[in-house]
């Protein structure tokens, strides 16, 4: 196999496509390819986790990209900011895809990856591509005709649906990454494959030790965290959120009191908690349910509200044996879940396993 020059283009919102882009850039290095660098779209509200930063060691251009506003409790997603604030960031973002030019024309890449970064789909509507450009991501699954979104919300489908072929606009491929298979699409061009889930969590050895693991996308839910802990001291808890104060103030790990500690987001570190964990309890991000199924955990999955994509992906994990869907962090629901959880997950772990080659064949 020929070895290629590889651009990844990275979504810098949330923790999934973060190491996604991990997962597929230590293949492609042990494969011979070679990585020029990482284009990761970031925006002032979230910082680029430390994880991601020493795992990458090319350059990592960080551009200014479009992405949602929270309301002022850090919990749920305004529609209404959203827009207006993006409107008004404009003039920034095509300094971006100015700068984005200029990347390309620097490194002569043969194939852009593109980890559903927006400004990787608006910069195709506008140049010509000299490069051949592959769409990964899990919401490419979304246009799939034999995926089908939770009843009511038809409108709010519809713009997932638009968004989603925006970002991947002017591919020759779309990889849309699913829990489960599915036939081949009408679109010859989008293929369904495995979770791309990192090296590390392969080599990991389950238990099962008596404290509950969570992860806080946005940070508004530590208060909910605490106030359940409070009203349940015996249950030992186990957080992950990327709240600047518990970095900053506590240096990553505030012990809040004997059972309940909060740490900054580390991947190695994460992962070995979710090993020896009794369940997940998470914002319904697509990866790290990934993860604990594969681990054989049971998870419970609260939607960020607002967030209509993480909605659909706590209907759709917990249909395909992941554990349970909840509207609030309500973690008594996930006590009395534990002995009705089925761990038997032998096919979906030979679907994980079939990940890189997927990838290579892609390539």
């Amino acid at each position: 196999m020929k070895a290629k020059s590889i651009i990844l283009a990275v979504q810098g919102e949330g923790r999934g496509h973060l190491t996604q882009a991990i997962a597929v850039f230590d293949r492609l290095r042990k494969n011979g390819h070679n990585v020029s660098c990482i284009v990761l779209g970031t925006n002032e509200h979230r910082q680029v986790p430390d994880f991601f930063l020493k795992k990458i060691n090319v350059p990592i251009h960080q551009l200014s990209s479009p992405h949602f506003a929270m309301d002022i409790h850090t919990k749920s997603i305004h529609l209404g900011k959203t827009f207006t604030k993006n409107i008004t960031k404009i003039g920034t973002y095509r300094k971006s895809l100015g700068r984005l030019k200029e990347i390309f024309n620097s490194y002569q890449p043969d194939i852009v990856l593109n980890f559903y970064e927006p400004l990787m789909g608006l910069y195709a509507l506008q140049n010509r591509l000299p490069f051949k450009l592959v769409s990964i991501s899990h919401q490419n699954i979304y246009l799939h005709e034999e995926f089908h979104f939770p009843p009511g919300d038809r409108v709010q489908a519809s713009i997932l649906k638009r968004y989603t072929q925006l970002t991947g606009y002017g591919s020759d491929t779309h990889l849309a990454i699913s829990m489960y298979p599915l036939p081949q699409s009408k679109n010859k061009n989008l293929v369904v494959c495995p979770p791309i889930l990192r090296e590390e969590l392969f080599q990991l050895t389950p238990k099962v030790d008596d404290f509950i693991l969570v992860y806080l996308l946005n940070s508004g839910y530590m208060k909910d965290i605490i106030q359940w802990q409070k009203k349940n001291p015996a249950v030992h808890l186990v957080c992950f959120t990327d709240n600047q104060e518990v970095k900053e103030k506590y240096k990553g790990e505030w012990q809040v009191n004997e059972h309940l500690v909060f740490h900054s987001l580390k991947d190695q570190k994460f992962l070995d908690f979710m090993a020896s964990c009794k369940g997940l309890v998470c914002t319904a991000g697509f990866e790290s349910v990934c993860e604990a199924m594969y681990l054989g955990k049971p998870a419970m999955m609260v939607p960020v509200a607002g967030h209509y994509e993480q909605y659909c992906n706590a209907i759709d994990a917990a249909k395909h044996g992941a554990g349970i869907y909840s509207k609030e962090f309500n973690l008594t629901l996930m006590e009395n879940y534990f002995s009705m959880h089925n761990n038997e997950n032998t096919a979906y772990r030979s679907w994980v396993d079939g990940m890189e080659q997927f990838i290579l064949a892609v390539i």
